[in-house]
């Protein structure tokens, strides 16, 4: 267990017994009822769990002692402590939704973070591939196999080549990816059913070059790879289980490290569909529902993206520039 985990248990077993139960039905909340993943359960804990031992050492014995000055003086002293404004801004949020949660389940007498604001995070603009870099990606991943190569090296080829196609071809997340199963994909239609972020499903379509590279995968790779523990599982690891997301960025850092562009990560390919689609003209709406964002300003980012691609394009080539 690392560090941060080892100090907020200890935190989490000093708080007074409300508080410590209080933390545990609302982790419950998030993973039973709103679905939040694994990975933001915890990190809502930890913000919780540091906000509520900040609450003690301020002299709040109970929960419902709990308001908005103890609130604010939490984030001041985060804010001292050098915190970014994106940690900052997650802390106001997992700070907002405890309040409202605890108010509901009438643990607290009034919602008293509802009017507690937080710095606006900020957001760098993500780093894109250009269209012909995506295709030199694409391109080094198509193995040159002998007519019959049948190994399992070969099959590690074809999953490569899969797992790229996918990534850009689709702009899915790395985890969205690893988690298909075979039935997700469906062939005549071309497109794959996708469980993203709060389990929302969406179907998201992909191209020829996509396609031809899952006939490969599924007739002449997968069978080869698949052992006891691959279930439904589209892509595989090399040991015959489902690949995982970690192994996965490291394929997508080799073939972008082998075809001599910047480093690429499944997220930079998943930036990269999102602007060329939007830069081909497709509609905000679409590329949202595509991508699976809950917030159309989620989308919105990728249209700024655009727009300095063009202001670069023009400085360089007008002479009025």
């Amino acid at each position: 267990m690392s560090g941060d985990r080892r100090s907020t248990r200890a935190a989490h077993e000093a708080l007074p017994p409300q508080m410590r139960a209080a933390v545990d039905s609302f982790a419950q909340h998030l993973a039973g009822v709103r679905n939040r993943s694994a990975h933001t359960v915890r990190a809502y804990v930890t913000d919780l769990v540091a906000l509520l031992d900040h609450a003690v050492r301020m002299g709040c014995a109970e929960l419902s002692e709990l308001d908005l000055t103890v609130l604010r003086s939490w984030l001041a002293k985060q804010r001292t402590m050098g915190a970014a404004r994106t940690s900052l801004a997650r802390r106001a949020a997992a700070a907002r939704t405890f309040s409202a949660w605890a108010h509901r389940a009438g643990l607290l007498d009034a919602d008293v973070a509802a009017p507690l604001a937080s710095p606006r995070a900020h957001r760098d603009l993500p780093t894109v591939l250009r269209a012909d870099q995506a295709a030199a990606l694409m391109d080094a991943s198509h193995p040159a196999l002998s007519h019959g190569a049948e190994d399992a090296e070969a099959a590690v080829l074809l999953r490569d080549r899969v797992l790229l196609e996918l990534l850009y071809g689709t702009g899915v997340r790395i985890s969205e990816a690893c988690g298909l199963d075979v039935t997700d994909v469906d062939h005549p239609r071309r497109v794959v059913r996708v469980l993203g972020k709060g389990r929302r499903e969406r179907s998201v379509p992909y191209g020829v070059p996509a396609q031809r590279a899952l006939d490969a995968w599924l007739s002449r790779g997968r069978p080869l790879l698949a052992g006891p523990g691959a279930g439904a599982a589209l892509l595989l690891g090399a040991r015959g289980g489902r690949l995982n997301p970690t192994t996965a960025r490291r394929i997508v850092a080799g073939y972008s490290e082998a075809a001599g562009l910047p480093r690429t990560t499944p997220h930079g390919l998943r930036h990269s569909a999102a602007t060329h689609l939007l830069e081909g003209g497709a509609d905000l709406r679409a590329v949202q529902e595509l991508l699976g964002h809950s917030s159309l300003a989620s989308t919105q980012i990728y249209t700024h993206v655009s727009m300095e691609r063009l202001r670069a394009a023009y400085r360089q080539a007008h002479p009025r520039a």
